[in-house]
């Protein structure tokens, strides 16, 4: 008998992803450096699971070292999830630097088939569900990429593929190939928060034009939108180390001004302004699902009272845009 919540689909929002028919927990839990030690990821999976969170997110390089998440997740699918595989969403990707040599990155044919059958190793399965081009490559033909992708569902390695980090124009010539290859492109996992919008007018176009999903990552923005550097830079910071995605030039008078507005925003509404920046980005028809990272179970619990929490006003919606102007 099962010992997971029996309640656990009661609460939780499922948005179907794109013009497909699959349909996504309106969140989505990521693995990424956090998915180092077995039983902090068995922790992680577990109340995820128990709160209706149904898709788990990896790629072949998270770590450390790359790789490392997705096996700590393997472990802990094989002993805990055995008999709850087709309740979950399992996707991961390929793009980045994995492993030595010519053929360690990027988007050939070569490389992706080679690493998504590592990733499946790791993970112990026999299949994930979605399987991610991480990032366009600008050497490698995209008939070629996507011909990589079109083979992973032929042989029964992927359920569904997606993308991720393609720009408007790159979106709409791997959909055109996909489809022309009679695998349709489900989904696109871009970078989206208040302080990041650039795809509003360049890829949720296409979106909508090609029937595909979308999955926010980074809806935090490297953690800029919580209340951690409303009263400086901790010492203990993202800003404050030797991280490349956040500096703590990236922590401006200005910034600081727009995220004590929207604080006032998220206050009102009884929330974090972590929880407002959640929710904003679910506001949007064409996304799917948001994805985030944890280093707390505490930070899970609050990620699920967004997505569940009312929807954002007309007038609050207003406020934000001004804060952002």
């Amino acid at each position: 008998m099962s010992d997971f919540n029996p309640s656990r689909y009661d609460t939780m929002p499922y948005r179907r992803c794109g013009r497909s028919g699959l349909k996504l927990p309106a969140l989505s839990l990521g693995g990424w450096h956090n998915f180092t030690e077995e039983e902090r990821v068995r922790s992680f999976l577990r109340r995820a699971f128990d709160l209706g969170v149904t898709h788990f997110d990896f790629a072949n390089n998270y770590g450390p070292p790359p790789g490392r998440a997705e096996e700590m997740a393997g472990r802990v699918l094989a002993t805990d999830f055995h008999s709850h595989r087709d309740e979950l969403i399992i996707s991961t990707k390929a793009g980045y630097d994995m492993w030595p040599g010519p053929y360690g990155e990027w988007g050939s044919r070569k490389y992706l088939l080679a690493s998504l059958d590592q990733s499946l190793r790791r993970l112990g399965l026999d299949y994930v569900d979605v399987f991610y081009s991480h990032r366009p490559d600008p050497d490698t033909p995209i008939e070629e990429t996507m011909g990589a992708l079109d083979s992973v569902v032929r042989q029964g390695k992927a359920l569904y593929v997606g993308i991720s980090n393609y720009s408007g124009e790159q979106t709409a010539a791997a959909a055109r190939v996909l489809g022309n290859l009679g695998t349709p492109l489900l989904i696109h996992q871009p970078s989206y928060s208040m302080l990041r919008r650039g795809i509003e007018t360049d890829l949720v176009p296409v979106l909508r034009e090609w029937g595909v999903g979308a999955i926010a990552f980074s809806p935090l923005a490297q953690g800029l939108l919580t209340d951690r550097y409303l009263n400086g830079i901790p010492e203990n910071s993202r800003a404050a180390g030797p991280s490349v995605f956040l500096s703590r030039e990236d922590v401006t008078p200005d910034l600081l001004a727009k995220l004590r507005a929207l604080r006032e925003v998220a206050e009102e509404r009884g929330q974090s302004l972590a929880q407002l920046a959640v929710s904003w980005v679910l506001r949007l028809p064409a996304m799917t699902s948001v994805l985030c990272g944890i280093s707390r179970l505490e930070q899970l619990d609050q990620n699920v009272a967004a997505v569940v929490a009312p929807a954002l006003s007309e007038s609050q919606l207003a406020r934000i845009e001004a804060a952002l102007a």
